[in-house]
Formats: structure tokens, C-alpha cells, sequence
């Protein structure tokens, strides 16, 4: 499991000695500079790297190279346009592809709807990444846009491209992927090191790609939406710039205007405390609990790893283990039931309330209390712990593998449970868990490059991860000044999403582009 023996190790982090011997040796494992590799781009900030001139050619979008497609799309009314848009298909968007199959893009641009030409040169730019469970993601065989989601609706980028924006689809690496020596090339921090690549690329290519680069909007869901709300929070952290070189990524920024993230899985250090916070006490599908001791202890974890985060909300002063349970019942469960029920007809109301009689309806406002909120929930949906198990079986011990090992412990609980007192984190990992948590960008390095608009939505019922990691990340934007939309949905399971229209609308608000229709 790549341990080495020493002494104490902080219980709610690696040593900072470990992180700083992993920034000064060798990043290695699928995209950092290391092992004798050769960078092939010019570094962000003019800074040649290698064969800069020859990475900067490759890179070049051909405006003239593209397919011209008419789609139905129909919008959350039940309305079919006639969407006519060119479709571009880029074979990689670095020079120095590891495997240009999952380094590729496409780009989808509107030029005529429901029959009147659309100028989509001035449009804001979805970059819409399909990434799930950290597991690799390809576009190199679309043949055009991918406008069904999930369910059978119309997905995010098809209502995108139906109001007449750009929609940029990229594929990235994931964990699973290794190559003919057993190699594993895709483990963290590929995924986001190809994301910001691919922001890079079309910055880069400013003027020739359609669209305004300087109003690019990522979105994602579970996985996706942490490495969508990590390319919100990072943007041109230097930490990335070593990984960026060795790909051949373009000489430009990486920031995002805004960032969309539905149920991001994120935090991953902290996400095993965090779950037996929220859903401790709940039991598995099968009925049985979860160890209790190790819930204990993880739980203590989160107290401790809260009060670090010095994360403070008008009217409830620093949140704690003490006081979470009641902001999160006052700022977004409970107003996610009172949208719910308040949608409803009085008798589909009566009948909810009836069958839900934990919560009091009044004044057309609903409120229960936090106990009573987890036994509605019911099951949840993994064992302790949830993230980092201790049989490495778990998708984020892939997620944190390196070289040709499969998988390994990523926090200092599991690892210890299961190697002994002294067994220590490999060197790389503390700063590989930096570069995968957009918390570290928002609280202990704050970037002044993050995206200034967010939008992050979670269902009420979804217990592939805690509550509070949605919460968390809401709270500290909106304590640093950002334009922020965060809501649960009320009944809603993992990878809701209930209100589709209102986010493309949005994406027009926070950009200052109203979109197709908005100006006929």
C-alpha cells in the first residue's frame, strides 16, 4: 500500500513535512513532470517549456473544419425546436496527448432556431464535463451533441445549445484506466488537470472558437460536479502547471466564469467524517448498522476538521458540530420542503402531510426537526467508511492509486486501521488531495482566480455523500463574497435535477447574455 513506518501523524491530516518532500520530488502517475518525462508546451505565464512553438501550432482550432446538424430539442415546456448548429470535432485538446481518446472535445455551436439565424459569437460557453464516479470519460466517438439525459429528457447542453449557447462537451481520464505495463494513467490528478486543459484550449483559440471564452460555465454531476466545482475553485493555481506542461496544454488561463455542480462528491479527505456526521445513526438497505466505533470515531473527526474550516453564516455566528444540524434545517431542508409542498394542489398537499406527519405545516411554511429528518430518509447508501475503505475497495482508493497500484489509502484512519500506528502516507498524497479539493482553494489558499458565480443543487435524499459537504462549500463562497444559488431538492436521490430551465436561465443572468429567445 506504498506505507512507510514513522512517528505521529495529525489525526485530521497528513504531516506538512509529507507534502512538502511530495512537491519537491517527482509528481509522476499519469500527468505530472517526473520519471524522465519531457513537457511539450510553453507554461502558463509565457514560460517556455519544451517545444513550446510546435505544442502552440498543434493547438490551433480550424473555425472552417465542421459538420453542419438540425436537432429537435425539446425545452422543459414540451416544446421541440428546430435546432441547426455546427458541430466541431477537436482530436485533442493538448499536444502531448497521453490518449487523445479521452483528451478530446467536441464544440457545438447554434447557428439557426425554430428557423431564425442565431449569432452565437458573443455566447457564453457551457463546458459540460460527463465525468462519473471519477471514472474516465470519452468524446471522441459523438457524432453529434449529446442532448438526452438522464431519464430520457433533454440533457444540460442540449437546452444550452436550444437557447442559442455554445456547448462545449470534453472527455478527461479516469481512474480505471491503465495502460499494457500495468501502469495506472488516469488516477488523480488527471481528471482535472485534463478539464483545465481543455479551458485552456479554448481560450487559447480565442476569436476562432465561437463564443465568449471569458464567460465559460463548467457543470457536472456526483464526480463530475467536484471536478466541475474544483475548475471553479482552482483556476490558474500554479499547483497544476507542472501536470498542465507535461500534457502539452496551451499557454493560457484555466479559470471558469461559473461553475454548475450537482451533488458534488468532494472533500474526499474529510468525506468518511462527514458521512457519519450526517447519517451515522441510519441504518444499511439490509437493516443492519454500520460498526459503531468507527462511526464514533469518524464522527469526532468531522467535529474537529468543522471547527478548522472557521466557516461562519449570518445569524447562526461559526458553525459547529453543535449548530450544523439546525443551518441545515434552516437554510436548506427546510425550505426545500416548504418549495415542494407549497408546489403542490391543497389535496396533494393534505395527502403528503398526512402521510409525512412529521412535519408541520403553517403559515405555508414547513418545519420539522433534524431526528425526525434522518428517519424519513431511511437507509443510506454506503458503510463506514464510505470513501476511503478499508479493503481499498472503494472507488476513491482507485481514484488515489498510483504507478501500477491499484489503489490506496488516502486517509490517515483507514490507513492506520489497517497498517498500525506508524504507518505514514505516501509522500505524493497530501498534495494530490490538495489538488483534488476545492475546499483547499477556497479556505487554506485562497484563490483570487475562482469563479465568482455558483450554482450547486443536492437532493435532500442523497446519501452517496454528506449533506453537509454541499452546505460547506455554499457557505464558504458566500462568506468570500461570491454570487452563489444553492438548493436541495426535497425528496430527490442522487443526481437530481429538478430545474433545469432555471439553470440556462441563469447561465444568461450571471453572463449578461440573455440568450436566443429572451431577445426576439
Amino acid at each position: 500500500m506504498g506505507l512507510t513506518a514513522a512517528g505521529a501523524v495529525p489525526a485530521l491530516g497528513f504531516a506538512p513535512e509529507a507534502a512538502a518532500a511530495a512537491k519537491a520530488g517527482t509528481a509522476g502517475n499519469g500527468g505530472a513532470v517526473g520519471d524522465g518525462g519531457t513537457a511539450g508546451a510553453v507554461g502558463k505565464g509565457g514560460a517556455s517549456v519544451g517545444s513550446g512553438a510546435a505544442a502552440d501550432a498543434s493547438l490551433v482550432f480550424d473555425p472552417t473544419a465542421y459538420t453542419e446538424q438540425t436537432i429537435g430539442i425539446k425545452d422543459t415546456t414540451g416544446i421541440t425546436h428546430s435546432v441547426t448548429y455546427r458541430f466541431f470535432k477537436v482530436a485533442s485538446y493538448v499536444a502531448a496527448p497521453v490518449n487523445a481518446a479521452y483528451q478530446s472535445l467536441n464544440v457545438s455551436v447554434p447557428v439557426s432556431i425554430d428557423g431564425t439565424a442565431v449569432d452565437a459569437s458573443d455566447a457564453p460557453v457551457l463546458l459540460a464535463n460527463a465525468v462519473g464516479g471519477y471514472m474516465p470519460s470519452s468524446v471522441a466517438n459523438a457524432t453529434g451533441i449529446s442532448a438526452s439525459g438522464m431519464g430520457g429528457g433533454t440533457s444540460r447542453q442540449g437546452l444550452a445549445l436550444a437557447a442559442g449557447y455554445v456547448v462545449v462537451e470534453p472527455g478527461a481520464r479516469g481512474r480505471s484506466l491503465v495502460d499494457a505495463n500495468g501502469t495506472y494513467y488516469g488516477t488523480a490528478p488527471a481528471a482535472i488537470v485534463d478539464l483545465k486543459a481543455a479551458v485552456r484550449y479554448l481560450k487559447f483559440n480565442k476569436g476562432r472558437v465561437p463564443g465568449d471564452v471569458e464567460r465559460i460555465v463548467s457543470s457536472g454531476v456526483s464526480a463530475g460536479g467536484a471536478l466541475s466545482a474544483l475548475l471553479g475553485a482552482s483556476g490558474d493555481s500554479p499547483l497544476y502547471d507542472p501536470y498542465l506542461a507535461e500534457i502539452g496544454a496551451a499557454d493560457a488561463s484555466d479559470a471558469v466564469f461559473a461553475s454548475g455542480d450537482w451533488c458534488p462528491i468532494t472533500d474526499l479527505e474529510h468525506a468518511d467524517a462527514a458521512y457519519e456526521w450526517c447519517w451515522g445513526a441510519n441504518p444499511l438497505a439490509s437493516g443492519a448498522t454500520v460498526d459503531a466505533t468507527v462511526s464514533a470515531d469518524l464522527k469526532a473527526q468531522f467535529t474537529a476538521y468543522l471547527a478548522a474550516l472557521k466557516l461562519r453564516a449570518k445569524g447562526y455566528g461559526a458553525l459547529t458540530a453543535r449548530n450544523l444540524d439546525a443551518y441545515l434545517l434552516e437554510t436548506f431542508l427546510q425550505p426545500s420542503a416548504t418549495a415542494y409542498l407549497a408546489a403542490l394542489t391543497d389535496t396533494a398537499r393534505a395527502t403528503y402531510l398526512a402521510a409525512h406527519p412529521f412535519i408541520t405545516w403553517s403559515a405555508g411554511k414547513a418545519t420539522f426537526t433534524w431526528a425526525d429528518f434522518l428517519t424519513h430518509v431511511g437507509a443510506r447508501k454506503k458503510n463506514a467508511p464510505s470513501f476511503d475503505g478499508f479493503d481499498l475497495s472503494t472507488p476513491e482508493c482507485n481514484l488515489f492509486g498510483t504507478g501500477t497500484t491499484k489503489a490506496r489509502h488516502f486517509t490517515l484512519y483507514s490507513l492506520r486501521h489497517e497498517a498500525g500506528d506508524s504507518a505514514r502516507p505516501d509522500a505524493d498524497l497530501p498534495a494530490k488531495l490538495h489538488l483534488m479539493n476545492p475546499m483547499y482553494h477556497l479556505v487554506d489558499k485562497v484563490n483570487p482566480h475562482r469563479a465568482k458565480h455558483w450554482w450547486i443543487r443536492l437532493g435532500t435524499k442523497d446519501s452517496d455523500t454528506s449533506l453537509s459537504v454541499a452546505a460547506n462549500l455554499a457557505t464558504r463562497l458566500t462568506s468570500l463574497g461570491d454570487d452563489v444559488d444553492a438548493f436541495y431538492y426535497w425528496d430527490a436521490g442522487h443526481g437530481a435535477d429538478l430545474d433545469p430551465a432555471e439553470f440556462i436561465g441563469w447561465i444568461g443572468k450571471v453572463s449578461g447574455h440573455p440568450g436566443h429567445r429572451a431577445r426576439k
